[in-house]
């Protein structure tokens, strides 16, 4: 724990100081990562208080798991029903035709909460020594263009201020 520095619960708000520093490395309404400073939905969080950068995916949209989970518990109540209940073997093809396409229901509400629900994409990281949700998105080319961007901000800071890589200033 360092003694020197406060350890703040609350990030610090977004100043227009932020906007006008620099050419930012990412800019987009409400996002802005420069080589200073993160700033995401108000939220500032300075390139040098940020440490071990990872990625995650949110869990699956609980509405769909739940829906699937009725939708498989339905159709085998269904099943076990007209198994105790009848001979199977009187059952015309058109149950079994019907029980076999109720079988694709679970499956299709799955297809159809993925596309409709995405996993959000996540980017975590410690914040003076905290852990906390950076940024999330559903679209995964924003984050992958905000978490590159980050991790320039974040390498550059670690190498003292350098933009550019090292091996681009041996021009020949």
């Amino acid at each position: 724990m360092n003694a020197t520095r406060p350890r703040p619960t609350v990030t610090m708000p977004a100043t227009r100081a932020d906007v006008t520093r620099r050419s930012p490395l990412y800019r987009q309404p409400g996002i802005l990562v420069t080589g200073e400073a993160f700033v995401v939905a108000g939220r500032r969080f300075p390139i040098r208080d940020l440490s071990h950068l990872r990625t995650a995916r949110s869990p699956r949209d609980r509405f769909t798991v739940r829906s699937v989970g009725v939708a498989a518990a339905v159709l085998a109540a269904i099943g076990l029903a007209l198994a105790i209940g009848t001979d199977l073997d009187r059952v015309g093809p058109v149950v079994y035709l019907l029980l076999g396409a109720g079988a694709f229901v679970p499956i299709m509400l799955v297809m159809l909460g993925q596309r409709l629900r995405p996993r959000p994409y996540e980017l975590w990281g410690d914040y003076r020594g905290v852990t906390v949700l950076l940024f999330s998105s559903d679209d995964e080319r924003q984050y992958g263009q905000v978490t590159r961007a980050l991790l320039r901000a974040t390498e550059a800071d670690r190498l003292g201020g350098v933009t550019a890589p090292v091996a681009s200033s041996f021009r020949r």
